[in-house]
């Protein structure tokens, strides 16, 4: 017997599903990431149009069937306008997006990387840090909370303010990741050892990173 639950997440993907409905991935406190579809969410007057698009957070009430949930309504908290406005914000978002689907499960816990990519999408609108450092801070800290790198950076050939920034990353609490900004040396540096970091670590093929390598 299906039960109607609330749940807390942030919508990672949305495409159309039939006629006129959509399908969802919503990264989600309590469940992990599920799937969810949207009845008539691609119809004009639907009350879920606007709340069945990447980037959105909030608070969603699904149907829990047995093998899929159904959205059924949406509160939503924060749509995350400034990127859907700009293109350069936008794919980052769409990779950072992408990367946390690709390591987040059903029925995981996944409170730090939901609040990771909250944090991450939230440093996109502000214009005080690069996005190419926040890339590279969020890149870093995806795998520092999944396991899957290092946190001694002793022997890389890299400056002082580098390694000290490797160090700050991993250590720091998510609420403190986006505080800072660095010189052209240590963002060259982070961009040499995140890539390598990248093929050693991360072992999944991104189609939002070959867009945004291509077009920002």
């Amino acid at each position: 017997m299906g039960q109607m639950i609330t749940v807390t997440g942030l919508v990672l993907e949305a495409s159309p599903y039939g006629d006129y409905d959509k399908r969802i991935t919503v990264l989600t406190k309590e469940r992990g990431k599920i799937t969810a579809f949207a009845r008539g969410a691609r119809r004009p007057n639907s009350p879920l149009l606007a709340v069945c698009n990447s980037f959105v957070f909030g608070e969603f009430t699904v149907y829990e069937g047995r093998t899929s949930y159904n959205l059924m309504q949406a509160k939503v908290q924060n749509y995350f306008h400034e990127l859907s406005s700009d293109f350069s914000g936008a794919c980052y978002g769409f990779y950072f997006c992408e990367v946390a689907a690709h390591y987040t499960r059903e029925a995981g816990d996944e409170v730090l990387m939901l609040k990771l990519l909250y944090q991450s999408l939230r440093a996109l609108t502000r214009p005080s840090i690069p996005d190419e450092l926040i890339r590279y801070i969020y890149e870093l800290k995806v795998l520092v909370v999944n396991g899957e790198c290092p946190v001694d950076f002793e022997g890389l050939d890299v400056c002082e303010s580098t390694l000290y920034t490797l160090q700050y990353i991993t250590a720091s609490s998510i609420e403190k990741l986006y505080t800072f900004t660095v010189s052209d040396q240590v963002l060259g540096e982070l961009k040499t050892v995140l890539g390598r970091y990248k093929a050693l670590y991360m072992d999944g093929h991104f189609k939002s990173l070959e867009i945004l390598e291509a077009c920002v």
